[in-house]
């Protein structure tokens, strides 16, 4: 069993992958082996992570889920705790392994009961064995109020395979959206566990959108099963490999960045972009802002080269350009796509490009350009990403991961869908999901500094998709290490990434 960190790359399988695996591996084990090892997998767990637990509820669903959940309280009973089992399913309809973990339950003496037991205190232990992967639609009826149960239950929270009421493949939850404008607000008719144990693949739901805070702490059992023959739907970013950079180089070595941005009342976004690129290691950075009343220089931090955007040598340059453009970027957005040696196209240029038929083309003709589809990284969060799929964001929310290859798809570079899980698509790559960052990057400006970091990365020779991972990774785990007392500003994060 492995507990799921940051530091370490894993392959997530979607559902179709997970039953297919599920399905060859049954056939090849004696009856009810897998369901055997998925209910003491759980109960192991359970007992570590409550080891003093007075009374353990464990909420069955009716299907398989519902069988993991009654093997494990038979185990829990037998090494003696007080089990109590709530099941929601038929004998007459049942599946066979869940009728025969019925069997073994009653058999060790669990006590099952009709309604959930009172009185649960910090130290006991919930098990949320009710849907797991099987989730199609909004839980009702008694399922419904056992899963507000566990979300007010004072005790520690243990879902099986994925927690009651989230769709494994999107993180999304069985519920019907309710739109608010294009933002997607969402009832919140799950809970969050404080642990989750994803059984025989991991599943990328886990780890985006709702699903992070849903799932709590991962952990994973594979159950003795390969997943060898498996295409992954996704992995799990990890860290990089530190390089040291080499005595004998020079500032031309690591690249020239341009950020173009900054019309009038957005310079800051520009020049926090410039700031992250510098901090994140390009050897110059120039910042042509948009505003013509803007300053030459920025005495904060001289080393920002300010230049009118008609005088960058964009076809030697990595172009950042978007970041607080406004409308005036639209008009140089033409030249940059055409012209600039690599690009990372970022919020009111993807905004402009979203409803511009020809700067879309210009886009789709830089992709088909030999090598050059490696070399555009486009950074929307969801309703820019929607903008641009012509949908609204609460359909790129409901799936996270699809939206990110339709917009691969449609514009033939590298996408990274920002947001809880950020999504990093390529053009025959394997997506990836970040597993770093957390809310204290819910504020103004840090994804201008995620579009400079990628920048400089980028302009130091990274291909596209590694630049993108890389800076998505690094951006997160500067938020995960900041301070809890002290509030994350924009300003703050472009240096915290160099650290």
């Amino acid at each position: 069993m492995l507990r799921i960190t940051s530091d370490r790359s894993h392959a997530l399988f979607d559902i179709a992958a997970t039953r297919r695996l599920e399905q060859s591996a049954a056939a090849a084990l004696p009856a009810h082996t897998l369901m055997q090892r998925a209910g003491l997998a759980t109960a192991r767990l359970a007992l570590a992570l409550a080891p003093h637990a007075r009374t353990v509820w464990v909420a069955c669903g009716p299907g398989n889920n519902g069988g993991d959940g009654l093997e494990a309280a038979a185990h829990l009973q037998r090494w003696g705790k007080q089990t109590v089992v709530t099941w929601l399913g038929d004998e007459a309809g049942a599946p066979p392994d869940s009728l025969a973990a019925l069997a073994q339950a009653r058999q060790a003496g669990v006590h099952f009961a009709a309604e959930p037991p009172a009185g649960l205190a910090p130290q006991d232990l919930c098990i949320d064995a009710l849907l797991g992967i099987g989730a199609t639609r909004a839980p009702q009826g008694r399922m419904a109020q056992w899963i507000d149960a566990l979300r007010w239950s004072a005790a520690t929270v243990l879902a099986v395979d994925v927690p009651s009421g989230l769709n494994a493949d999107t993180g999304t939850v069985a519920t019907a959206p309710v739109a608010d404008s294009e933002v997607s607000i969402r009832a919140t008719s799950h809970f969050h566990a404080q642990h989750t144990l994803s059984l025989l693949t991991l599943k990328p739901g886990l780890f985006t959108d709702q699903g992070r805070d849903a799932a709590g702490q991962v952990w994973f059992d594979d159950l003795d099963v390969a997943s060898a023959g498996e295409t992954p739907a996704a992995m799990l970013s990890a860290p990089a490999e530190t390089r040291a950079r080499l005595h004998a180089t020079h500032k031309g070595s690591y690249g020239d960045v341009a950020v173009i941005g900054g019309a009038p009342g957005m310079t800051g976004a520009a020049l926090l972009a410039g700031s992250s690129a510098l901090h994140g290691g390009a050897g110059r950075v120039f910042v042509a802002l948009l505003d013509p009343a803007a300053p030459s220089v920025d005495m904060q931090q001289p080393e920002l080269m300010l230049r009118p955007v008609a005088s960058l040598e964009l076809k030697s340059m990595t172009v950042v350009c978007g970041c607080g453009g406004g409308d005036a970027v639209r008009r140089e957005l033409p030249r940059v796509i055409s012209t600039a040696a690599h690009a990372v196209l970022d919020a009111d240029a993807l905004n402009a490009i979203a409803i511009d038929t020809q700067l879309q083309t210009l886009l789709r003709a830089r992709a088909r350009r030999a090598g050059a589809q490696a070399s555009t990284v486009l950074t929307p969060h969801p309703l820019e990403a929607a903008r641009l799929l012509g949908i609204k964001a609460a359909q790129v929310q409901a799936d996270r991961l699809g939206a990110a290859r339709q917009l691969v798809e449609r514009f033939e570079c590298v996408v990274v869908l920002k947001g809880s899980g950020t999504v990093i698509a390529a053009p025959g790559q394997i997506a990836a999901i970040n597993p770093t960052g957390n809310a204290r990057l819910a504020t103004a400006g840090t994804g201008d500094v995620l579009a400079g970091m990628v920048g400089a990365r980028l302009a130091a020779g990274r291909p596209a998709f590694a630049a993108a991972c890389e800076a998505v990774y690094q951006h997160g785990l500067a938020a995960d290490h900041w301070p809890e007392d002290r509030a994350l500003t924009a300003a703050d994060l472009a240096e915290a990434v160099s650290r």
